[in-house]
């Protein structure tokens, strides 16, 4: 490869010590401050540092569900006077509404099924769907 005269002559020129100063940046400069009165010295401005380590969040948490594992009387008697008027009626629906556990809600929703209180609309493996009977909305 062929290299210019320029590139030799600028070779040469740079010799160690000026290498060096070439490197290195010069001294900085303070600034003279022109107010009467006594030099403050500078703080050092808090730019940088090292920054604070990521924390984990633990994730969203849902509030305990304290359902009943079986009927007492008033929860019993809500099941038997309230549940058939509504419209749409699922075992979760009715453990959330009534505040009982799931399994129970089944097992109440298949007696009032047999008494004839509610109507099956479809059964698929686990999911359920009940609604209220057709005399009660003609009433």
């Amino acid at each position: 490869l062929f290299r210019s005269k320029q590139w030799y002559q600028r070779r040469v020129a740079i010799t160690a010590g000026e290498y060096k100063s070439y490197l290195s940046m010069p001294p900085k400069k303070q600034e003279k401050s022109s107010k009467g009165g006594k030099d403050k010295p500078m703080k050092p401005k808090s730019g940088g540092g090292k920054a604070k380590k990521k924390k984990w969040s633990k994730g969203k948490t849902r509030d305990k569900l304290n359902n009943a594992p079986l009927f007492d009387k008033a929860t019993y008697a809500k099941l038997l006077d309230e549940v058939p008027k509504y419209k749409l009626i699922t075992p979760s629906v009715v453990s959330e509404r009534l505040k009982v556990r799931g399994s129970l809600a089944r097992f109440g929703l298949e007696e009032l099924h047999s008494k004839g209180l509610i109507k099956l609309v479809d059964k698929h493996g686990s999911q359920v769907i009940y609604t209220r009977n057709a005399a009660d909305d003609a009433e």
